[in-house]
């Protein structure tokens, strides 16, 4: 089976709100029920770092986020559902993508782009009150989603820069060191990418206008009641174009529900009438949700043993795959090296090699050469560079035994023997 992985984080740096669930945790929990996909979802409480001070802030909101998912809907039986400070891996491959990315990329990224630019305008120093975690924001993100292999990312429109950032990562790094990583993409929703606030900005903890998931039915009545709108009287045709409040219900009715609403606009619906319909629309999706929501989140402990469970699961493929890129990257056991011998790059050009690629179909091959470059071995497709890569690694560390329990991930090539493989991984077990 062809699975496709789908992996997402939200930041604990306060309650989640309407934006962050339909921007995330709704496209989420949907993708995690479709077949032939494998779902990441984790707690990006390293990043809140960047921009939080307050311990007891930062553990509260994880567990409001935590709680949050699940009332959604995520089974963590299904997904693998983690606390990335929980993974430490993460923070070693942040570290080896650091050293192969460029200074450059990072000073485009919109976030520094905005501090510095907010600094000049102020006359201050460019760099003032940048620290080096929001300017290193962008490789984290990038370790969150390579040391999984993530296919898809679903993020909002204003996060799309960073999911090409660390593809733009991840090409450098399989262009050093093989073929490691798969290139992420960005998922999105077009019509709810970003939700408005209250002010029609941004639905942002950072701007104070969100709306929280989770808000009482009274309170989430009275925020709603103060979406702001323009002058217009009851009975003056509206513009749903830069409304908020259209743009809100957008994210949570249907096709025929938006159209009605739509039409309502030109007919002159009073704002107080349209504020009552989104407050509908959006009270009869999350109310079911409420009640086990506020059960979870009177439930520390049990939160705390589905965090660690779903850690240990995440670290059983974080641990293999991190030992293979340290290897890729020279830091490996001098034991495996032949210290006796000085290797030359022409000594080395006259071993057999492998070589990994990937074709059009999306899979990941490898073959074996000759130094002439006769092509001895030759494999079928793998899913994950991760999984060839594997494979290649049994080979070189036991040669030819290996060949037995390969044979259905391994093509036959016409003209070459069982000897002349066997011989040519021999010379390279003993290379290594």
């Amino acid at each position: 089976m062809n699975c496709k992985r789908f992996l997402t984080g939200i930041t604990p740096s306060g309650t989640p709100h309407l934006g962050n669930y339909v921007g995330s945790i709704r496209p989420s929990v949907q993708a995690s029920r479709r077949p032939e996909v494998e779902s990441f979802y984790f707690l990006a409480d390293y990043h809140a770092l960047i921009k939080v001070d307050e311990p007891a802030r930062i553990q509260r909101s994880t567990l409001e986020i935590a709680a949050s998912w699940l009332a959604a809907g995520l089974d963590p039986e299904r997904v693998t559902f983690y606390r990335q400070s929980d993974i430490p891996e993460i923070t070693e491959l942040t570290w080896l993508l650091t050293c192969v990315t460029s200074k450059g990329l990072l000073n485009r990224a919109h976030a520094y782009k905005a501090a510095v630019d907010q600094n000049t305008a102020a006359q201050q120093e460019p760099d003032a009150n940048v620290s080096a975690g929001l300017f290193m924001y962008p490789v984290l993100m990038a370790a969150d989603i390579l040391m999984f292999n993530a296919h898809h990312v679903p993020v909002g429109r204003d996060q799309v820069q960073h999911i090409e950032m660390a593809r733009d990562i991840a090409q450098r790094f399989n262009h050093l060191y093989g073929e490691h990583f798969t290139l992420p993409e960005a998922a999105i929703e077009e019509n709810v990418a970003t939700l408005p606030g209250l002010d029609g900005r941004k639905m942002s903890k950072s701007y104070d206008n969100h709306i929280p998931l989770f808000a009482p039915r009274a309170q989430l009545r009275k925020l709603i009641a103060g979406v702001l709108t323009d002058s217009r009287a009851p009975g003056e045709p509206k513009e749903t174009e830069g409304s908020a409040l259209f743009q809100i219900y957008q994210a949570f009715a249907s096709a025929e529900e938006t159209a009605a609403l739509r039409q309502a606009y030109a007919d002159g619906i009073g704002w107080a009438d349209a504020k009552q319909l989104l407050f509908e629309r959006i009270d009869r999706e999350i109310a079911p949700m409420r009640e086990h929501y506020t059960a979870l989140m009177a439930a520390p402990a049990q939160m705390e043993q589905i965090l660690l469970a779903g850690a240990d699961k995440a670290r059983q493929l974080a641990r293999p795959f991190t030992a293979e890129l340290r290897r890729a990257v020279g830091l490996r056991d001098l034991r495996t090296s032949t210290t006796a011998t000085k290797a030359t790059k022409t000594s080395k050009a006259a071993l057999p090699a492998f070589k990994q690629y990937r074709e059009r179909d999306g899979k990941f091959y490898f073959k074996l050469l000759e130094p002439g470059g006769r092509l001895l071995l030759q494999s079928a497709g793998f899913d994950s560079p991760q999984d060839a890569a594997g494979a290649m690694a049994l080979l070189r560390e036991q040669g030819a035994p290996a060949l037995g329990g390969l044979k259905p991930a391994l093509q036959e090539v016409a003209g070459v023997s069982a000897e002349d493989i066997a011989t040519a991984l021999r010379q390279l077990v003993a290379s290594e």
